[in-house]
């Protein structure tokens, strides 16, 4: 079963990485058609900065992606860096699904979740267990009798 909710995630987190790029360049568009300035700040600033945003999220989802992904391909538990990493891409599905369910709507709400329990699946399954070698009383290391 560990395999598929990997896998499972990295899809979610990749569709998700090029969802964040369409609607941030949605967004520049709209915002640089209408030409306005919003407390004195250039409207091309405010088009660059939204693609810079755009491609930085779509960015760090697809790394987000990629650690889920490695660890399907080679059935092994990810690394520290990388479970850290998967805790704050949980962490921060969790808040923008619940700024999400005032801002956006039930359906944005949903499918946050749905993204973050996959995240968490995807960091239960893979549980990180010690060997048994280097402790006193392993199996291995009784004498014989």
């Amino acid at each position: 079963m560990r395999r598929p909710v990997a896998f499972a995630t990295a899809l979610v987190l990749f569709v998700e990485a090029v969802g964040i790029v369409v609607l941030n360049g949605v967004l520049a568009t709209v915002v640089g058609n209408q030409n306005m300035s919003l407390a004195g700040m250039d409207p091309d600033a405010m088009v660059t900065g939204t693609w810079v945003m755009g491609g930085v999220s779509g960015a760090l989802l697809l790394l987000c992606g990629l650690i889920p992904l490695l660890a399907g391909l080679r059935d092994r538990a990810p690394g520290r860096f990388a479970r850290i990493g998967l805790i704050m891409c949980a962490v921060a599905h969790a808040v923008l699904g619940a700024l999400a369910v005032g801002l956006i709507g039930w359906a944005a709400f949903v499918f946050l979740m749905a993204a973050l329990g996959l995240i968490v699946l995807t960091l239960v399954v893979f549980e990180r267990h010690e060997p048994d070698t280097g402790r006193a009383g392993a199996r291995g290391a009784q004498a014989p009798v």
